[in-house]
């Protein structure tokens, strides 16, 4: 047992030693580039904009912040991939057609001085540059202590008699000794604590850079502004659609069928034979007016998805699909209206897209509720040969759809497959959600 607790020690001290000299040789480059960086395009960017009156900074300004903002990116980047501390950025999308000339750059500096995030990325380039600084430096500066303070104990105190290595007067050898015990010391704080000290920057960071909670909500409003127009578009689209199939297939045949049945009654009697036949077409017509309207009504809304809820309806959209389709639910009980109806047709959308398109010898269609963060997930995967673009007509519907419920759609689908589409849609679970009969409340 005491070997094993010797084992244990040595990994212990061999990676705080490893993770504080990483720490060390980080520190020194993120220092510099804080301090230059940080000094740079915060005095470019209030010049640039002190100069906007005199129609200068109209032209240097968006470059400026540009800059600022590609700066702010690295150290997101850098965050997440050094401390694992994820920056999300709160940055307003661009307008993307502006005016020509002067014009459109008078509109996107505007719109960029609005847009809060600019302010605070300007907040964060004078903390990176002060506390930011000194976070990144610190683990560097006390790692070298030591070996600073073992070379003036080496001899290098004569030269320095008089002066100060940290509180120990340089006066005699002893002195000398003891500055260099002080120097490991500090070398040993900065081993132990130079990665919390760099992780320390890059909370930094995220304070700073990281959105605010007004600003979430802005873009929360900004959303949903956006995909209620998505939504009423939609809407609009689908009467159409409906109006169109009606008017083209059932009304067409109904009317066929009320011409036929017309031309019976004048041959029932000179010719009955006549009458027959076109009675046998009228009844044909009718049962293709009949199967038509189902499955207009079928794209409507489902009846097994008002009868039996999302599972049973993807299990029988699994069925009727041209591929292999395994499929896996796992759901608490119904949800409302809706919100099964969203999942049903972007289900619905994907499967089709990957009947078409994808190439693919089978499907998974894997459907469940995650009550730790009260979302509906629909996960579609293929065995295609990938290449699937999110921006296209199919997924783009899918996204516009799931909009309108605060919903993503998330897609990888890279060169060679597989395509795995995920689907998710915010919402509550219902406290009777053991009877399947009745809904869940959507996540306001």
């Amino acid at each position: 047992m005491g070997g094993s607790t010797a084992t244990t020690a040595r990994n212990t001290g061999g990676t705080t030693l490893r993770n504080g000299l990483t720490a060390a040789a980080r520190g020194l480059p993120l220092a510099v580039v804080s301090l230059a960086a940080g000094i740079t395009l915060f005095v470019a960017s209030v010049l640039s904009i002190a100069f906007i009156p005199l129609g200068i900074g109209l032209l240097t300004t968006p470059a400026v912040l540009g800059a600022v903002r590609s700066h702010a990116r690295r150290r997101r980047s850098l965050a997440a991939d050094r401390a694992g501390v994820t920056v999300p950025e709160p940055y307003l999308p661009l307008p993307e057609r502006t005016r020509p000339g002067l014009a459109g750059q008078a509109g996107r500096c505007l719109f960029l001085l609005r847009d809060q995030a600019t302010w605070r990325d300007l907040q964060w380039l004078l903390a990176d540059a002060t506390a930011g600084f000194l976070l990144a430096l610190l683990p560097t500066v006390l790692t070298l202590y030591g070996p600073y303070g073992t070379v003036v104990a080496a001899g290098l105190w004569r030269a320095m008699d008089g002066t100060w290595f940290l509180f120990v007067p340089l006066t005699s050898q002893f002195a000398a000794f003891l500055a260099m015990g002080a120097g490991w010391c500090l070398t040993a704080a900065g081993l132990r604590w130079g990665p919390a000290l760099l992780d320390a920057d890059f909370r930094l960071a995220r304070a700073l850079l990281a959105p605010t909670r007004e600003m979430e909500l802005r873009r929360r409003v900004d959303r949903l502004y956006e995909t209620r127009h998505d939504a009423v578009d939609a809407s609009a689209a689908e009467l159409r659609r409906i109006e169109r199939d009606l008017h083209d297939g059932a009304q067409a045949r109904l009317v066929a069928m009320g011409m036929s049945l017309g031309a019976i009654e004048a041959l029932i009697e000179k010719d009955p034979r006549q009458a027959r036949r076109l009675l046998a077409q009228a009844r044909e017509n009718s049962a293709e007016a009949l199967n038509e309207l189902r499955d207009l009504v079928r794209g409507i809304h489902p009846p097994v998805l008002a009868e039996r809820g999302l599972g049973d309806a993807l299990r029988a959209l699994a069925l009727r699909t041209q591929l292999p389709v395994e499929v896996e639910v796992d759901l608490p009980g119904r949800f409302e209206a809706p919100v099964e109806a969203a999942a049903y047709f972007a289900a619905s959308e994907v499967l089709t897209n990957a009947v078409k398109h994808s190439g693919a010898g089978r499907v998974w269609l894997d459907v469940h509720y995650a009550a730790a963060d009260g979302t509906l997930r629909v996960t579609v995967t293929d065995d295609g040969h990938g290449g699937a673009d999110p921006a296209g007509s199919g997924l783009a519907g899918v996204e516009r759809r799931l909009g309108a419920f605060d919903g993503v759609l998330a897609v990888s689908s890279p060169a060679g497959g597989p395509t795995v589409v995920t689907m998710e849609i915010p919402c509550l679970p219902d406290p009777r959600a053991g009877d399947a009969g009745r809904p869940a409340r959507t996540r306001p």
